[in-house]
């Protein structure tokens, strides 16, 4: 037979749901709190497994700033070296142009299922093994054939795409009263590692005589060094003790959810256009190999900065439409100044767009936050933004590879960056007014029951 260990006296919000007596009143209240991805696994660990002394809670967050030091790196080291990868496999067009969108286009595709590994196997034990997934994904883009190549970034780029999800959550986990400082640290990171492999695989390449598969390999050493020093993390065992959550319904008929989204889709194109092609097309332009990597890793190192600074901004005005504007343009500006002007103005709009691709990056992100009344209204919003923002974002290195591919050249890409930049511009006004995206949430509560054999 069997017994209910605990069931409500009175109706759940899941069965007022269902026979439509539900209340589109907030279950929650957001209030400080910057809630931006899902939390994956909100029940706090064991007592016995918490970090309570102060050396624990350093070794965590320097654990967790070194992976995420690695999920940026596959985007902007095969970017330095795109000329010689192109030349010595014999790619054509088609094919560069794909390799620089599938590791994008993995964001999109694998992030969804964040939450149902961390629920079945804990966050700390995904985390542990995508690391050293990517960390065999991105050694096995040096092996032959030039199937492995991309293998390899499927592989790495999937990888990248569950841990981002996974990490903001055990940020606000395991440090809640430190939660703006790890969250700066964890941007940084991001940021840290794109610069580094944007400034430093050409000289690899060069270090191994010309060989560009050992110095895109490299990048797999730091990824299985942070996957050593995440492993102490681990818990031993994980059990699931989700018994309750609260779902959203509405987000998709809602068009200020999809303003901020478009407006997350149209960031990603220029976002990763930056980090697959900025490299290339100073190269075309008669940039020396190493001088176009080191401009794209000092444009990623003031991107950091710009990361850190505009979500202090945006929260302070009473609406985001004219910064929204303003971050669009300098980034598409600088990125069009780099591609037309003089060489000798580079440094100027590298700046620029440094800048204003940071502050856009980090604006985007902060929109869900801003537009969402509550903090469970604010997760949903967060899959909905960053799993269509990124997947269809893919499409702008795809575009990129496909117009200079047909025309020869990269004149017709500053027509499509601008083209997107003044779409960015249209709905970053839109998803700038202060409103709240429409969403009714319902609490499903999981019934335990004992079973026993009669």
């Amino acid at each position: 037979m069997s017994a209910d260990v605990s069931r409500p006296s009175r109706p759940s919000s899941a069965e007022r749901a269902l026979s439509g007596e539900a209340s589109s009143a907030p279950l929650m209240t957001l209030g400080d709190e910057p809630l931006v991805d899902a939390e994956v696994d909100s029940v706090p660990r064991p007592a016995v497994e918490q970090v309570t002394t102060a050396r624990g809670k350093v070794l965590l967050g320097a654990s967790l700033v070194l992976v995420a030091l690695n999920l940026r790196p596959l985007f902007s080291s095969l970017g330095s070296l795109l000329p010689e990868v192109v030349r010595a496999d014999g790619l054509v067009p088609a094919m560069a142009s794909a390799i620089t969108t599938v590791p994008v286009l993995c964001l999109g595709i694998f992030a969804p299922l964040s939450p149902a590994l961390a629920r079945r196997f804990g966050a700390e034990q995904v985390i542990f093994w995508l690391t050293l997934l990517l960390a065999a994904g991105t050694a096995l883009r040096a092996a032959d054939p030039v199937v492995a190549l991309f293998v390899g970034t499927v592989l790495a780029g999937a990888s990248i795409a569950v841990i981002n999800v996974l990490l903001p959550g055990l940020i606000k986990r395991d440090f809640a009263e430190r939660t703006g400082l790890m969250a700066g640290l964890y941007t940084m990171a991001l940021c840290a590692g794109a610069a580094m492999a944007a400034g430093f695989t050409v000289p690899l390449e060069r270090h191994f005589h010309g060989a560009w598969e050992p110095a895109l390999a490299f990048w797999a050493i730091p990824a299985f060094v942070a996957a050593l020093c995440w492993r102490p993390h681990v818990p031993s065992t994980h059990k699931a003790s989700h018994k309750r959550r609260i779902v959203s319904r509405g987000l998709w008929q809602c068009a200020l959810a999809w303003q901020v989204t478009i407006f997350m889709v149209l960031q990603s194109m220029l976002s990763f256009t930056v980090f697959g092609w900025l490299a290339p097309i100073l190269r075309e332009r008669g940039v020396p190999a190493d001088h176009a990597g080191l401009v794209v890793s000092v444009s990623v190192v003031l991107q950091m900065l710009a990361c850190l600074a505009a979500p202090g901004i945006a929260v302070k005005l009473p609406n985001q439409r004219m910064l929204n504007g303003v971050v669009v343009v300098l980034a598409v500006g600088g990125f069009l100044g780099c591609l037309f002007a003089p060489l000798s103005t580079l440094w100027l709009w590298a700046t620029v767009q440094g800048i204003g691709q940071g502050a856009l990056t980090s604006v985007a992100l902060t929109l869900i936050v801003l537009r969402s009344r509550n903090a469970h209204i604010a997760a949903e919003l967060s899959g909905m933004v960053q799993g269509v923002g990124y997947g269809v974002g893919a499409a702008g290195p795809l575009l990129v590879g496909v117009l200079h591919g047909l025309s020869g050249n990269f004149v017709s890409v500053g027509w499509m960056f601008g083209a997107v930049g003044a779409a960015a511009v249209i709905f970053g006004i839109l998803a700038g007014r202060a409103r709240h995206v429409k969403g009714v949430l319902y609490e499903i509560r999981m019934i335990e029951r004992i079973v026993t054999e009669a």
